[in-house]
């Protein structure tokens, strides 16, 4: 679907991305940088992600699929490309065709790779670190490391690393299982030779924890420009959001007090005002129940509230006495100008705080039927 076959998209920065690899790239120096662009590059387009992200200087890119891998290869990217877990053997040929770099933690998965022939693919091993979601365990990794010598030189080891659980917080209690993680890394990689690349570091990592940067840092969430949480909100500052989710007004009627709207009847107008039909709802990625935790939108620069319970393709707002048109801009996450040049900006963090979520959730459940664009002027 394209932006102009409705009146609700959402507008993608490249540049922003690029510049928040930058900043990236000068926080975790001498430690290269890898931008994940899993799920759709977190619902900014991943093909769009890995273009910008190279071009501002990011070695490799990290998927999570085999096929996202694939996907990637199809539109021209040769960049390095990591997939995140251990993916099922059948999908063994496919990794060594499309020149992907594979994850292992275990020997049958190695195996499968192997029976495909390829010559010298490097492999990285994940470690279990305290996570407990996946990775071979710390006392398993040494025999891991071994299986895969023994197979050379189908296979060579590339890589080895771990995932941070807590790098987001900033209390002293996460700051020190942070260190036993690294700890624990450190321990494991000291019988691995000296070029095998070593990576420990999420976005949180990247910004906060300077030990954990090792060979390269795994840059996700900052990539888009979201503080991956609150413990690391003020070192995040730099980055830039790359998305904005817009709309236009389809429709505007006056509603009287005392008069209820929307499924349910649950929200009753305490005054006449004037209310405003926005065409996107739940389908598209507006969370049902964003209206009862106080969600808002910007319109003519002023936030409106939604009222009602959001529907699957269409929110109503209540816009009070101001004088709103159909067709006027509407923004749900970004920044809009009001008449007096006055700005207001909704960050994807804002849903997130009122949900009770992290911004990554946000921006990575708009639907695919909402188009994606290249930010640019809104021109009526």
């Amino acid at each position: 679907m394209t932006a102009d076959l409705r009146w609700a998209w959402a507008e993608v920065d490249a540049d922003a991305i690029a510049h928040n690899v930058r900043v990236l790239r000068e926080r975790a120096a001498p430690a290269a940088v890898w931008a994940v662009v899993k799920a759709d590059g977190y619902g900014h387009g991943a093909l769009t992600t890995a273009r910008a992200a190279i071009s501002a200087g990011a070695e490799g890119l990290c998927v999570a699929l085999v096929q996202e891998g694939i996907d990637l290869r199809r539109a021209g990217i040769d960049a390095p490309i990591l997939v995140l877990s251990e993916q099922p053997p059948q999908t063994a040929p496919y990794v060594v065709e499309h020149r992907l770099t594979p994850t292992v933690y275990r020997r049958e998965f190695l195996d499968a790779l192997v029976d495909e022939r390829p010559a010298g693919l490097g492999v990285h091993v994940k470690v279990d670190t305290g996570m407990q979601r996946v990775g071979v365990h710390p006392h398993a990794a040494a025999s891991l490391v071994s299986a895969i010598v023994e197979r050379a030189p189908a296979v060579r080891l590339a890589g080895m690393y771990t995932h941070l659980a807590v790098a987001d917080d900033d209390s002293a209690e996460s700051i020190e299982f942070t260190r036993r993680q690294l700890d624990v890394l450190s321990d494991i990689a000291d019988s691995v030779p000296s070029e095998v690349s070593l990576h420990a570091a999420n976005s949180a990592g990247a910004l906060a924890h300077p030990a954990s940067r090792l060979s390269f840092v795994r840059a996700g969430i900052a990539v888009y420009g979201i503080s991956p949480g609150p413990g690391v909100d003020e070192i995040a500052s730099d980055l830039r959001p790359a998305l904005e989710l817009r709309a236009r007004v389809s429709f505007v009627k006056q509603v009287r007090s005392g008069s209820r709207i929307s499924y349910g009847l649950r929200h009753r107008f305490e005054r006449d005002a004037t209310v405003a039909t926005v065409p996107i709802g739940y389908a598209d990625g507006v969370p049902r129940r964003l209206w009862s935790v106080g969600g808002e939108v910007l319109i003519g620069g002023r936030r409106c509230p939604i009222v009602g319970v959001v529907t699957m393709d269409q929110l109503m707002v209540d816009c009070g006495d101001a004088d709103v048109r159909v067709g006027d801009d509407v923004t749900l996450i970004g920044t809009q100008a009001a008449s007096d040049g006055t700005t207001d900006t909704i960050l994807a963090q804002d849903w997130a705080r009122r949900l009770d979520t992290i911004g990554y959730e946000i921006v990575c459940g708009i639907s695919p039927r909402v188009a994606r664009v290249p930010r640019r002027s809104i021109d009526h």
